[in-house]
């Protein structure tokens, strides 16, 4: 979710509260739970290479955004799409939404468009998918009524932006047969665009010092969460040293993070909430 004419019909203004959105979803409490912990940001490089390995979704990414020289830029929007579609009040939503849908319609060429639905439905699905396999890693698996709770609720990320609720895959079990059909679909394709992105992301040599450090540590975390054909695609490395250390790092997450006091694990939801506000004001006053 990386401005060229603004939204200025009163139908486009109230997509939100008049939309295809169900009603159910205008106040999703389930995945708040969820998507309330930090720990999901360790997985935001798995979710943006999945995005990026969809053609669409990499073209537009590569040839529109500042990923380059601001690679962290689409983890934020992301996330303060994110907690705002669980969080943020009608309102709050409406702006986002409007912003997303700005900012979308210039990302666009002739075999691609970010307004597409059958992209922005995969894009949602990459955050379903490394949040809950995160998540349950962590904190253990949801009993079925709730895990299937906490789906339905994930659907807000795609039908917000125009995209018809019927295209979200009913059940988990639908949604995991349309991902393995999306995987298959494009584990032998990895695009230059994808690999360009995946460069930018996890050997970027000009983000800040202290980012730069973090990175091995990061395209270890990346390459764990990735399914072994999308990973192999990228030509992220594995060896049994690296699974070791990967086995060691999710065994020191899952003992330490549930210990952690809630109010530090939620620490980058009210980082970003109050990021989005403080931007949403100093819009109002120009």
């Amino acid at each position: 979710m990386d401005e060229k004419h603004e939204i200025t019909t009163q139908d486009e203004k109230s997509k939100f509260t008049n939309s295809k959105v169900p009603k159910e979803l205008e106040n999703p409490q389930k995945i708040q739970k969820v998507v309330r912990e930090g720990i999901l940001l360790a997985g935001g490089g798995a979710a943006i290479l999945l995005q990026v390995a969809m053609p669409g979704v990499g073209k537009g990414v590569d040839e529109h955004s500042n990923f380059s020289y601001r690679p962290l830029d689409r983890l934020r929007t992301t996330m303060t799409f994110v907690y705002c579609m669980a969080f943020g009040t009608a309102e709050e939503k409406r702006i986002i939404i409007e912003m997303v849908h700005k900012a979308h319609s210039v990302v666009k060429g002739p075999d691609y468009s970010a307004d597409d639905p059958h992209l922005q439905v995969w894009v949602a699905a990459t955050l379903y998918a490394v949040g809950i396999d995160l998540y349950e890693q962590i904190f253990g698996r949801m009993d079925e009524t709730t895990a299937e709770a906490v789906y339905r609720e994930y659907a807000i990320l795609a039908v917000s932006l125009r995209v018809e609720p019927e295209m979200w895959p009913p059940t988990r079990q639908a949604f995991w047969e349309y991902w393995d059909e999306q995987i298959n679909k494009i584990q032998h394709q990895i695009t230059p665009h994808a690999k360009n992105v995946a460069q930018d992301l996890l050997f970027n040599k000009q983000v800040p010092f202290m980012i730069r450090i973090s990175l091995p540590l990061v395209r270890l975390m990346t390459a764990d969460l990735l399914p072994d054909s999308i990973r192999e695609g990228y030509g992220l490395k594995t060896s049994s040293t690296r699974e070791r250390m990967q086995k060691v790092i999710r065994g020191l997450t899952k003992a330490v993070y549930p210990a952690t006091p809630t109010f530090i694990r939620t620490y980058p939801m009210r980082y970003y909430l109050k990021d989005m506000r403080k931007r949403m004001k100093k819009a109002q006053h120009r």
